[in-house]
C-alpha cells in the first residue's frame, strides 16, 4: 500500500467471476472472501487472491444475472473490467455500497450544471466544474465558482440519464432532481464514463428507494402537484374537491412520509363561556 493508500472498509463477504475474458461463467460459484477496499482498490481475499484497482474499473451496474447462483443473491455491485464481469457482495452491502462511492467519487472531478432547472423552468446556467464529496445522507458539490451544492440522497425525485455534447464531447449527462430552499431545481452531472456509471447507480439506487417509500392514493397524488403547481395549502378542498378534513388528513400523512414539511401552523379557536359572556356584554354596549 502506497503513502497515499487509505484503507476504507475491510469486511466479509463473497465474490463471483461472471464475465472472464468475455465468456459468460454461467457455472459460477459464489466464494467467500475478506473484502478489502481502499481509496485505489478492492482487494478479495480468500482462497484465491484478487485485486482490482479503481482506475481499471469501466463502470458498475447493480445486477448481472449470468446464473441461479447470483440470481438468489439480492444485494451486489457488478464490476466490469475490460473483458470481465465480477460480482462482489458484502456482510453489510448497503454499508460498503456508500463506502464504495466514496473510494470512487470523493475528490473527482465532474462537470457540473446547476441549477440546470428551477420551479420547472429552465436556467441560463454554464457547466463548470465540480469537485465530489459523498456522504452517508448526500452527494456534495465544490463548484469551481464558488457555490456549494448538497444534493440529498433522501430528496431526489425523478432522475433521466441523457447522452449530449458537453464541452465538445459526447458525454453521459445525469439530471437528478432534487430540491433547493424548498424549490425543485434539477442539476446535471457529466463525467469520464467510470465517474458518470457510479453517479449513475448510487444516484438510481436512491431514487428508486425514495419511490419505495411512497405509496400514494391517487388524492394525495393532486394534492401535491397542486401543492407543486403553487396553489395555496388553504385552497387545496375547492382546488381537489375536498372537504377540509380529508385535506387535513392527507397533510398529517405528507408530512409523516416527508413529503411536506410545516412552515406554520394555524390555530383553530372557538368562544369558551367567558368569551360568549365578554361578546354579549359588547352587543349590550352597541
Amino acid at each position: 500500500m502506497s503513502d497515499t493508500e487509505k484503507k476504507i472498509a475491510d469486511t466479509k463477504g463473497q465474490y463471483l467471476q461472471a464475465v472472464s475474458q468475455g465468456q459468460r461463467l454461467t457455472d459460477a460459484e459464489w466464494r467467500n472472501c475478506r473484502i478489502v477496499l481502499t481509496t485505489e482498490r478492492v482487494a478479495l481475499l480468500g482462497d484465491d487472491k484478487r485485486q482490482i484497482s479503481l482506475t481499471d474499473i469501466d463502470r458498475i451496474a447493480d445486477r448481472f444475472d449470468v446464473n441461479q447462483q447470483s440470481a438468489g443473491v439480492s444485494d451486489y455491485v457488478a464490476l466490469y473490467i475490460g473483458e470481465d464481469v465480477v460480482l462482489v457482495s458484502a456482510s453489510d452491502h448497503e454499508t460498503f455500497e456508500i463506502d464504495f462511492y466514496r473510494a470512487s467519487l470523493d475528490g473527482a472531478i465532474v462537470l457540473v450544471q446547476h441549477p440546470a432547472l428551477k420551479g420547472g423552468v429552465v436556467q441560463s446556467a454554464e457547466w463548470t466544474k465540480g469537485r465530489l464529496k459523498v456522504t452517508d445522507e448526500a452527494l456534495k458539490l465544490a463548484m469551481a465558482d464558488g457555490q456549494a451544492v448538497v444534493v440529498e440522497r433522501a430528496d431526489i425525485g425523478d432522475l433521466a440519464v441523457e447522452e449530449k455534447q458537453v464541452s465538445g464531447e459526447e458525454r453521459t449527462v445525469i439530471q437528478v432532481e432534487h430540491s433547493e430552499d424548498d424549490i425543485s431545481v434539477e442539476t446535471h452531472l457529466a463525467g469520464e464514463e467510470f465517474h458518470a456509471t457510479v453517479l449513475q447507480t448510487m444516484l438510481e439506487d436512491s431514487a428508486e428507494q425514495n419511490r419505495a417509500d411512497l405509496d400514494l392514493s391517487s388524492t394525495e397524488k393532486r394534492v401535491i402537484m397542486a401543492l407543486h403547481s403553487g396553489v395555496s395549502p388553504f385552497d387545496i378542498p375547492n382546488f381537489v374537491g375536498i372537504d377540509v378534513e380529508k385535506t387535513e388528513e392527507i397533510f398529517d400523512r405528507l408530512i409523516e412520509l416527508d413529503v411536506i414539511s410545516v412552515l406554520r401552523e394555524r390555530t383553530e379557536v372557538n368562544l369558551t363561556t367567558k368569551g360568549r359572556r365578554v361578546a354579549g356584554e359588547r352587543m349590550g354596549e352597541q
